[in-house]
Order: C-alpha cells, then sequence, then structure tokens
C-alpha cells in the first residue's frame, strides 16, 4: 500500500436517533444515524411483513407449485 494517501482512521461516537450512543472507528469523529441495533424493528423484535400487494402470498403461490413437482 502506498503511504500518505489513506485517510486517519481513528475512533468516532456514533450517535442514533432514539439516543443510543458508541463508539466505533472511522474517518470523521461523529457519526449521526437513524437507526441501531437498539431501535430497528429487526432487532427489537417489532418487525412485521406489510403485504400491501398480496406479494407475499403470490410468493408462496409460486414456489409451492415447485414443490410439489419437484416431491414426485
Amino acid at each position: 500500500m502506498k503511504e500518505g494517501i489513506h485517510p486517519e482512521y481513528k475512533e468516532a461516537k456514533v450517535i442514533c436517533a432514539c439516543g443510543e450512543t458508541f463508539v466505533t472507528r472511522s474517518t470523521k469523529p461523529v457519526l449521526r444515524v437513524d437507526v441501531c441495533s437498539k431501535c430497528h424493528p429487526f432487532y427489537t423484535g417489532k418487525e412485521k411483513i406489510i403485504d400491501v400487494e398480496g406479494r407475499v402470498e403470490k410468493f408462496r403461490k409460486k414456489y409451492a407449485k415447485k414443490e410439489a413437482k419437484a416431491e414426485k
């Protein structure tokens, strides 16, 4: 690797919109984020699959047919 072309990589404070803060490493001293592992629905168990247009059901029907053919 060439010398002197890489930015300085130092400790950075991450601040979430929910108020959670933690320290990591980055080229920027402060990072502000909208969601973190404390407030993201996937990690908190509050995630819901919103199937407004029937895509999930359509997917399940499509691949249920292929599985039935594979079993024969």
